[in-house]
Formats: structure tokens, sequence, C-alpha cells
């Protein structure tokens, strides 16, 4: 049998962490004892109720997913453009269903992807090099923060991360202020499912990307980089790595990248001058 672990945030009939029976090996024995497991569901993205993708997700903030996973892919101009989202699980299973912009419909068709988005994929079902490695414009000068600033943050974040303290295996990403407030954290089994949640709690809210960073506990992939750049993000630090096109997409529109990003280390691949 499985129960429900719910952290206080999950919406009715959500199952963010499942608790299992298990056979562990402890102490020199063998013992039967619950554990906790972070779920992972199909989710089905379509617009103006043409399907488009299945991402497999933490079913928890996936409204706020939705969007952001909209104005990354830059599937929209701008958040202005998403006219509603809903979501739909009359059927047992979890439906997005997003209205946008109706000149925005034949970039849809376009782009539209009937592959299923795996957890570890950011880019899978692009037919072409064009859709997979887009090239987002230059992101804006300005914005500071201290060294001191970032290890706090980093130090903050570990306490905000509920369901990951009770299932582990999941990626958060944060939303820290310049003077090193962690804001907002979402959670998820896949890195670009937690950023763009994120990305969505912020456009939802309308809250300034230009006043802060995202910092993911994850690995700065190109993928990662694009996403935060197409939406005017400024920094990115991840405590893991980057890979060599994630350094250079960063370098060419201005991002300033961080990685491995720990409070004995932090390693700057550009765009240094926003850190102190």
């Amino acid at each position: 049998m499985r129960a429900a672990t719910r952290p206080p945030n999950l919406p009715p009939g959500g199952e963010a962490v499942r608790e299992l029976q298990v056979r562990r090996w402890r102490a020199g024995q063998w013992q039967e004892a619950p554990d906790s497991v972070a779920a992972e569901v199909p989710v089905a993205l379509s617009y103006n109720s043409i399907p488009h993708v299945v991402m497999m997700c933490t079913p928890l903030d996936l409204e706020d997913m939705a969007v952001g996973f909209t104005v990354s892919e830059s599937l929209v101009a701008a958040y202005p453009e998403v006219r509603a989202v809903s979501l739909d699980t009359s059927s047992g299973a979890y439906e997005l269903r997003i209205a946008v912009e109706g000149s925005r419909l034949s970039t849809l068709l376009e782009r539209r992807r009937n592959l299923t988005g795996r957890t570890g994929c950011g880019v899978c079902g692009a037919e072409t090099v064009e859709d997979a490695i887009r090239r987002p414009p230059p992101v804006s000068a300005g914005g500071e923060t201290s060294r001191e600033n970032l290890v706090g943050a980093l130090r903050r974040l570990r306490e905000m991360q509920p369901l990951g303290a009770l299932a582990g295996s999941l990626h958060a990403a944060a939303w820290v202020s310049w003077d090193g407030e962690v804001q907002q954290v979402r959670e998820d089994v896949g890195r670009h499912n937690a950023l763009d949640k994120l990305i969505g709690a912020k456009l939802r809210r309308e809250e300034d990307l230009s006043q802060g960073y995202a910092l993911v506990t994850s690995r700065a992939s190109y993928e990662m980089v694009q996403k935060a750049a197409t939406v005017g993000i400024r920094m990115l630090v991840a405590v893991s790595a980057p890979t060599a096109l994630g350094v250079e997409l960063a370098r060419d529109c201005g991002l300033t990248l961080v990685g491995f990003a720990r409070e004995e280390q932090q390693v700057v691949y550009s765009n240094p001058e926003r850190i102190r």
C-alpha cells in the first residue's frame, strides 16, 4: 500500500512524495520500514486545445511550470501572451491547458512536440538544431551581489527544500535578491522543471526578474542558461558544473554563470562583474 506524504503547500489531490514499504539493511540487519520517495508523473501540456508535449514532473506547482515552460521556451514572446492556465485532473491524469494569443498558434504548430519530455532532458522532441539551440537576446546590464551574500543564500537554501528533505532526488531552483535573500523556491525531479516552476512563479506574480538571480541545485547545462537568458535573468548560480556550451551561451548573452557554488568555493565562468 502507498500513502501520500503531503507537505503543507501541496494542493488537494496531489502526491509529491509517496511513502513506500522497503527492506533496508541497517545496523547489521535487514529491517522492514517506510521510505519517502519522490513522485514522478506524466503531465500533458496543450495549447489552445492542441496537444504539445508530455513532461515527467513532480505534481506540485504545475501551473507555475506551465507558464515558465511556455515563456522560457519562447513559445510566446512574453508572459502577457499567456491568456489562461488551468490544471485538469478530472480524468485521473494531469493535463495543463494553456490558452495563448491566437497569433502564436502558427509558432506552436511549427514547434509542436509529441514526444515525452523526460526529467533529465531539456530538448526532447526538438526537430531541428535551431529549435534545440536557440540564441536568446543579450540580457540587460546591471545587478550586483557579494560573494558573502551568495554563500549566505546557499546556506539558507538547504533549509528551504521540504520535498528534498523528505525524499531526496529532487532539484530545487531558488530566487535570490541581490542582497542575498532567498525569496522563492520550487522543487521537482527534473532540473528544467524546477527552473520553469520558479520562472513561472515570478511571472505570475508580476515580479521583476531584474531584481535578483536564480540559484539551482543542479548542473548548468546550456538549456538552463538558455531558459534563464530568454526571460532576462542576469545571473545563474549552480551548485554543480556547467557545460562548455552553457558557458559559451552565457558569455554570448551577457549572463553571469557561476558553477560549483559551495560555501568554500565558487567558480565564475562568465561576466564576473556582478559578484564583488
